[in-house]
């Protein structure tokens, strides 16, 4: 009974190991379409080359443009910080051209001087010209 049970049990095996292989050679064809059953090993490789050359190529693009992004915004920084001291220097220039003492040094060296007060007349709103006539005549 142990010999028949023996080759009973290695026919299951068989069985087991034949089904078992035929099971995954029918689902390799359905994994996979007909055109990569029936193509060579060869041209299998070749076109695997070809794939992965191309996304090889794609990536570095990718890789190129992203360099060259960061070089345009690092520029754009320079030009950032340079137009920041530019406008710090022309607020500056603005504070000091607006002081008096400046106003006055321009004035001067365009030959103008400072008005003597007494020599100066304040004109008001309201004021008649006959009243206007009558401060003339008094010192």
């Amino acid at each position: 009974m142990n010999h028949q049970r023996t080759y009973s049990q290695g026919s299951r095996q068989r069985r087991v190991r034949g089904s078992a292989g035929q099971a995954w050679l029918a689902g390799s064809n359905r994994r996979f379409p007909l055109f990569f059953s029936r193509i060579g090993p060869v041209t299998l490789s070749i076109s695997s080359v070809l794939l992965m050359s191309l996304l090889a190529i794609l990536y570095l693009y990718q890789q190129g443009q992203a360099v060259t992004t960061n070089q345009q915004i690092q520029a754009l920084r320079n030009q950032q910080v340079e137009l920041q001291r530019q406008n710090a220097d022309l607020t500056n220039t603005i504070a000091a051209e607006q002081s008096p003492a400046y106003i006055a040094a321009v004035a001067t060296k365009m030959g103008l001087s400072p008005a003597n007060p007494a020599s100066v007349q304040v004109v008001r709103s309201g004021v008649s010209a006959s009243n206007n006539g009558a401060s003339k005549n008094q010192p």
